[in-house]
């Protein structure tokens, strides 16, 4: 080769051990860069000059023309990067669990259960009270006093579930719009990534790095998977329905409930539609729904993954009452919900202390003696409907429910209210009756209402409790679901923060392994430039001989 050519090869040599230096630079800068992956310099020859060829010979007579930068490639690990989304998903969801449950237990607590612990304890109180001394209008007072204390507490409660659900319907919102927003951003990242890597020249790897962050941020919402096409455009899917792809992204919408007001995410190119007369357009997302709540809960199965489900979950679909705990669905419908489920199961117990109270009232009740009864000769109600009376068209007391299916029928917590009379004479209970004598019976019977272990929380449950217990039992499920979900959780950050550990070791920046490829391609480039200094000296010879 020509001693001219040689100078080529050296130079080279000094401008692959630069950039392989400015490579090692870029590491070291963003070593603590939170997503960064250490970028590695591939080095390979360049093409050979063939001066002849010979068959029989082992290979042909070539000159290497030097060393070229052949490509900076990530270092990452595809199954540590799947391995630790799937898991940050599912610790998501369990994490949005646990606070879900944490914040339901505070509500029912009510600082440590001071408020309507007590309040029910006071009511309990004043009905043993009673059964001392039926007749006695301090006795009578009390025991409408501390109904409706009992009432305006229980409202509280209840009122405190639902706006926390309308606080989780509002983190719904939140969430589906930063999936679309990373969706779209992920769409973009795709067309730079495309851009820069199509000529095979250059490799997009910070860009990369963005898309890997925005991935992982993705699979905390919700469970995805990818793939990347050959030239480096990745595919997302979202609960196995495409959300981006190399042409598009399909945006999640969201369908909002004219009763309830709650959310419920969908996919808009699923849903039919239907255009009103007044322009606007109507969505039936019957089979465009993004999730199948009605799914068992499994880590085998991969239901458990990604802090959106889980805010669906934990709000449920509806404000839940005591009808809700009928047992043809509510494993279907209720029980996977952690706001719904405590919601049906606290007015179960407004409902049937209400409704027992009622009960006993009305069956001492006598129209012909005018004993426990109003002016239009009905029993008197303790407890009363807001939307509607306790009777039917014919004037039949109803204690229950004839129409489930109208709110104003219910005796439920929001459809309840202390019967105005008695708030402004406790005494017309009187509990004396028409021959002068006390009505001692009807006192123990109302009694009884609160001591008759007669009653579930749910119908999971087996064990039966009072009233004066029931509370404390819900209170008691919900710290003990509360403890699993914590150990779940915990279970899962340990995961979680071992596959991060694995993935850091491959894709992290090590600065002794940096400074030890800085040693290496400073030598590297000093000899290119010992070498190209030897072939100056070489020509500088040549020339000075043949000049003389």
């Amino acid at each position: 080769m020509p001693l001219m050519g040689n100078i080529y090869i050296g130079s080279s040599g000094l401008q692959t051990s630069q950039n392989a230096l400015n490579t090692v630079a870029h590491n070291l800068a963003n070593s603590g860069t939170v997503g960064y992956t250490r970028q590695q310099v591939l080095l390979a020859d360049k093409k050979y000059n063939t001066i002849s060829t010979n068959s029989n010979a082992v290979s042909n007579q070539q000159l290497g023309l030097g060393v070229t930068y052949s490509q900076v490639r990530q270092v990452r690990d595809y199954f540590l990067d799947k391995t630790y989304r799937k898991e940050a998903g599912r610790s998501a969801f369990y994490e949005e669990s646990y606070s879900t449950m944490q914040e339901v237990e505070n509500l029912l607590g009510e600082l440590d259960g001071a408020t309507f612990k007590s309040s029910l304890g006071n009511l309990w109180e004043s009905v043993e009270e009673l059964a001392k001394d039926p007749s006695s209008s301090v006795t009578q007072g009390l025991f409408i006093q501390r109904a409706s204390q009992f009432l305006e507490r229980a409202d509280t409660v209840y009122e405190g579930l639902s706006s926390y659900q309308d606080n989780l319907n509002s983190k719904v919102q939140t969430t589906v719009d930063e999936i679309n927003e990373i969706g779209k951003k992920i769409f973009t990242l795709n067309i730079d990534i495309v851009g820069i890597e199509v000529g095979g020249t250059e490799s997009a790897n910070d860009l990369r790095d963005q898309r890997n962050a925005l991935l992982d941020d993705l699979a905390k919402m919700a469970n995805i998977s990818y793939e990347e096409d050959s030239v480096g455009s990745v595919s997302v899917k979202v609960e196995g329905h495409a959300f981006v792809t190399s042409n598009n992204v399909y945006d999640i919408s969201l369908d909002r409930d004219e009763d309830t007001g709650f959310y419920t995410p969908f996919w808009t190119m699923d849903a039919k539609t239907k255009t009103m007369s007044d322009g606007s357009v109507q969505y039936d997302i019957t089979s465009a729904k993004v999730f199948d709540l009605t799914q068992t809960i499994a880590t085998a199965s991969d239901s458990d993954v990604g802090s959106l489900k889980a805010q669906l979950l934990a709000r449920g679909d509806r404000r839940a009452n005591y009808t809700d705990l009928n047992p043809t669905y509510y494993d279907k419908e209720i029980s996977s919900s952690i706001v719904m489920n405590i919601q049906a199961e606290f007015d179960s117990l407004i409902h049937n202390i209400a409704v027992k109270i009622n009960e006993v009232i009305s069956n001492a009740s006598s129209s012909a003696s005018g004993y426990l009864v109003d002016s239009s000769g009905n029993p008197i109600q303790i407890f009363q409907k807001i939307s509607s009376a306790g009777y039917d068209s014919s004037g039949v007391y109803v204690p229950e429910s004839t129409l489930p299916g109208d709110e104003s029928t219910l005796y439920t917590i929001s459809n309840l209210a202390i019967n105005p009379d008695l708030l402004k004479n406790s005494s017309l209970l009187g509990f004396v009756k028409s021959d002068d004598s006390i009505d001692f019976d009807t006192a123990k019977k109302l009694q009884a209402v609160f001591e008759t272990e007669n009653y579930t929380l749910n119908p999971n449950v087996t064990s039966l409790s009072n009233l004066v217990d029931f509370y404390s039992n819900m209170v008691a499920q919900v710290a003990n679901s509360g403890s699993v979900f914590k150990s779940v959780c915990t279970s899962q950050e340990t995961t979680v923060a071992e596959t991060e550990s694995a993935r850091q070791q491959v894709a992290g920046v090590s600065d002794d392994e940096e400074l030890s490829n800085m040693i290496k391609f400073q030598n590297a480039y000093n000899a290119s430039s010992r070498y190209i200094n030897v072939i100056d000296e070489m020509l500088e010879h040549i020339v000075n001989t043949l000049g003389a």
